[in-house]
């Protein structure tokens, strides 16, 4: 798929915009715009996405445009993105050991509906308590002046 890429893009002369900021702002542009099929979704409706054929394909389109976008980035940067991946995975087994719940069964730690909600919960304490840091900021740069 790179070599198809490369080829598509040297057809067209564009290699000399396929600079790495250059394809690092386009795959997040394409990100955002894959995020945007799913925006004010329900979780339920994002589930059942693929199961609308116009949504289908544009969730299919923007996810290949993503995809083409990284696996460009990945050759400019000379970057072996399987290779990449596989050590990121073995960074991540230690990281992120698998837990075994009561039953013995392997359980992802915080993830679920109260690991959701607890994460939910953590930032919305550090949210009030970054405000709070604001204004008591902003209250003695007043008494300051």
């Amino acid at each position: 798929m790179q070599d198809l890429l490369a080829d598509f893009a040297a057809r067209r002369d564009w290699e000399q915009f396929h600079t790495p900021k250059n394809l690092a702002m386009a795959l997040s542009g394409e990100a955002g715009e894959l995020a945007a099929e799913f925006q004010w979704l329900t979780p339920e409706q994002a589930v059942a996405v693929m199961s609308d054929p116009a949504k289908a394909e544009a969730v299919r389109l923007e996810m290949a445009d993503v995809f083409s976008y990284l696996l460009r980035l990945a050759t400019v940067l000379d970057i072996d993105l399987d290779q990449s991946v596989r050590d990121k995975v073995a960074i991540n087994e230690t990281r992120f050991p698998p837990k075994l719940g009561d039953d013995g069964r392997r359980v992802a730690e915080g993830v679920g509906e109260q690991g959701e909600q607890g994460q939910h919960d953590r930032r919305q304490e550090q949210q009030l308590q970054e405000g709070e840091a604001h204004q008591v900021a902003g209250a003695q740069r007043e008494d300051a002046q």
